[in-house]
Formats: C-alpha cells, structure tokens, sequence
C-alpha cells in the first residue's frame, strides 16, 4: 500500500481565469480540429464532442442529428443488419463508431458488418481497461482492421494511455474511470481518479506519443466541457448532458401523448444487466444506477449551449480556436468546504 500525496482535481475544484487579450468575437473562434491519427493513420475534422455509447444516446438518430461535425459511438445492441444499413452512408462513416465490447460476438459483428458496408472508425469499450485481455483484444481489432481508427478505454493513468498507443493499436484512448453521472464505481469498489487530473496527465502522456485522448464521463455543465478542453482532451464524450432529448431512445415518461422524462442509466446497472446480460452474476456487484431524465426537446439546442459555451470561453482567455484553449488556460484552484468526494 502506498499513498500519493500530490493534489488530484476534479472540474468542479477548479475556474479558468480570464486574461487581458485582444480577445476574438465568440462568432469568430473556430471551433473545429484536424487530426491525424498515430497508428490508423487516418485524418478526421470536426467539432470534437462525441456522445457516448451508452444505449440510450449513442443512437442511429443522434448520429443523424449532430454528425457531421460531431460523432457518435453508437450503443452496442444495434442488430447486424441495421448496422449494415446505416454505415453504407458515406457521412455516417466520417461520423460514427462503431462500438465493440470484449466477447468474440461482438468482434465477429464487425468483421460481418465490415464486409458489407464502410466502417471507418471503432470504439472498443470497457469499464477497465486495466487489463491484458482489454489490450489483447484492441491489439486484435487493430490486426484485423490495420488502417482503423480506433478508440479505446477507459483507464485514468498515463501508463495504460501509454500501453495502448505504443502497442500500436489506439489512436484515441478515452479517459475516465467513476466520474458518470449514472456510474457508481467509485461507491461500489473505491477505484477511480479525479477527472480534470486525469484528463491532464493522460494528455500529457498521449501528446508525447502524438496520440490523442478522449475525456469520458463528468461533464454536467458546458463549463465542464470547457474544462476538460483546456486540461487538455482532444475529444470529449457526452452520456448524461444528451440524455432526455428527442434523439434518444428508450423507456420514456408520458403524460397525455406528451414525452416528460427518460429512463437514463449506466450500463452497469441492475437495469442494463437485466436487459443485456440476463441479470446479474453472482460474482459481480452493480455499478450503475437509473434515474429519470427530464424532456430536454431536441439534441442541438443543448449542442448550442455547449458550443457557445466553448466560444464564450475561449474568448475571455483570447484563444482564436479550439486548438490554442488549452495553451491559453490557467486554472484557479478553488477553496472548497472538506466533504465527500461522492457529493
């Protein structure tokens, strides 16, 4: 056992100070990225926000609605032919993960559907990316798709983002281990780490290598957003902030023909193991919960907010784009009464 000392944050310990600058007008900040990727190859350009794979938002109409220039990973329950069927489109290529987890099924679903339409880009999920056979089987996807693009995760640590990109197999390694606004890990096991230092070190990590990371989960404002930008992230994934909107699809509240709420939860829930696992094992615990999400209309006006966010931001710190946010960025550290880092 060991204890390190030095100071972890998370966006909620933390501002960004405005500076004096010959600030740009926020409709002048360009707010799009190009990126070549380190072991695929391939380049991208777009808005880097990306909604999450989560069942309820990473949707066939998500993707439809923000993408181009944003992405989506899509859930991974999507049948093989409708799958098929969407990535024949050209734009929902540029745009879309497919998403894979770590059974043989799910990778011999892509192999099938890579046969007969043009997937581009994968993401390869996991709750802990701690292990050898998470690496293993990126390594595989890598093997059998060398010119890929592909998004790995999560891990916390600058050691795993290193694994994953030297080994050849990543080009974007996500980023966040408990911070969901629907996972409980760090209730149920008491593993995690601080997501603005995450998001800092990894990047850190990954930029040495000329890799990229993607900042996944604790984002609940646009200010979050902002923050994980400035510490650094090259994209950041949204699950909860995308919740509740017409893109969605799942379980909704009605009230007189009319949507008030969804049913949101992470997957590792009780309610996702149900559904997609035949219940719970009994040598695991749950480490998700469910909640109800208020109707929030369609998905681009939260995506405005977000955006405008960005731009407002980026002008009180005087970064012309994006891409200079983080060389611009001074966070403050802010005092806050001791208590519980579950609150």
């Amino acid at each position: 056992m060991r204890i390190d000392n030095d100071p972890k944050l998370d966006f909620d310990d933390v501002l960004i100070r405005p500076k004096r600058s010959e600030a740009p007008s926020r409709a002048s900040v360009e707010l799009e990225r190009e990126y070549r990727f380190l072991n695929g190859g391939g380049v991208w350009k777009g808005v880097p926000i990306v909604a999450a794979n989560m069942d309820t938002v990473g949707t066939f109409a998500m993707s439809e609605a923000i993408g181009p220039p944003m992405l989506t990973c899509l859930h991974k329950y999507y049948p093989e032919d409708a799958l098929v069927d969407f990535f024949r489109e050209e734009a929902h290529s540029d745009s879309t993960f497919f998403t894979i987890g770590l059974n043989d099924a799910e990778f011999d679903k892509l192999v099938a559907v890579k046969k007969k339409a043009d997937v581009r880009m994968v993401c390869v999920d996991a709750a802990n990316g701690y292990t050898k056979f998470f690496v293993e089987r990126v390594k595989r996807v890598r093997d059998a798709f060398p010119t890929m693009t592909i998004l790995a995760g999560n891990v916390a640590t600058p050691d795993m983002v290193q694994e994953l990109l030297i080994s050849g197999a990543a080009d974007v390694v996500k980023i966040g281990i408990g911070p969901g606004s629907v996972c409980t890990t760090r209730r149920t096991t008491g593993v995690g780490y601080p997501q603005l230092s995450a998001i800092i070190e990894c990047a850190d990590a990954a930029h040495g290598l000329r890799g990229h990371v993607c900042a996944d989960g604790g984002c609940r404002f646009p200010g979050d957003v902002v923050k994980a930008f400035a510490a650094g992230a090259d994209f950041v994934m949204l699950g909860g902030m995308l919740a509740g909107h017409d893109e969605c699809e799942g379980e909704w509240v009605m009230d007189e023909g009319r949507r008030v709420a969804l049913r949101f939860y992470g997957m590792s829930s009780q309610e996702a193991l149900d559904k997609y696992a035949g219940g719970r094992r009994d040598y695991r615990a749950c480490e998700g919960r469910a909640v109800s999400v208020p109707y929030k209309g369609p998905v681009l006006d939260t995506m405005q907010e977000v955006t405008g966010g960005i731009r407002s931001a980026c002008a009180y710190v005087g970064a012309t784009r994006l891409k200079d946010l983080s060389k611009c960025t001074t966070f403050v550290i802010c005092q806050r009464p001791h208590g519980s880092m579950f609150a």
